[in-house]
């Protein structure tokens, strides 16, 4: 059996691609909805969330 080896750590960044937009468009409105439903279970994975929001709308405007 051959060897194989992956490179560990090796991504290809999601503001890369030619549908970028539309993939972060589609997380940040997850993460807002799953902010939403979290806020009322709990606090702290809602601001996770919201946090992780937050990241995606500032790479959404540099982007545009």
């Amino acid at each position: 059996m051959k060897n194989q080896y992956c490179r560990v750590g090796a991504v290809t960044p999601i503001t890369s691609g030619n549908q970028a937009i539309s993939v972060l468009e589609f997380r940040y409105q997850k993460f807002i909805d799953m902010a939403t439903d979290a806020a009322y279970i709990n606090t702290n994975l809602g601001e996770f969330f919201k946090r992780k929001a937050q990241g995606i709308k500032k790479v959404l405007e540099s982007l545009a």
